[in-house]
């Protein structure tokens, strides 16, 4: 099982905060933010062996 994302795990394609793990079957990952994950999400399901997806930990709600 992979670990949670933290603020420290970074976007590959942007250096934003990554909430999408993609694992590769030789063993390599990608990281990518929300945005990145959903411009790239045809690719990937091609080629990952595994997706670790944190993007429920977005809120679209505005805080009060």
């Amino acid at each position: 099982m992979s670990h949670a994302l933290t603020a420290q795990d970074c976007c590959d394609r942007c250096g934003a905060q990554a909430y999408i793990r993609a694992r590769f079957s030789q063993g390599r990952e990608l990281l990518f933010c929300a945005h990145h994950a959903r411009r790239y999400q045809a690719a990937l399901e091609r080629q990952i062996s595994e997706l670790h997806d944190e993007t429920h930990r977005l809120s679209t709600a505005a805080p009060n």
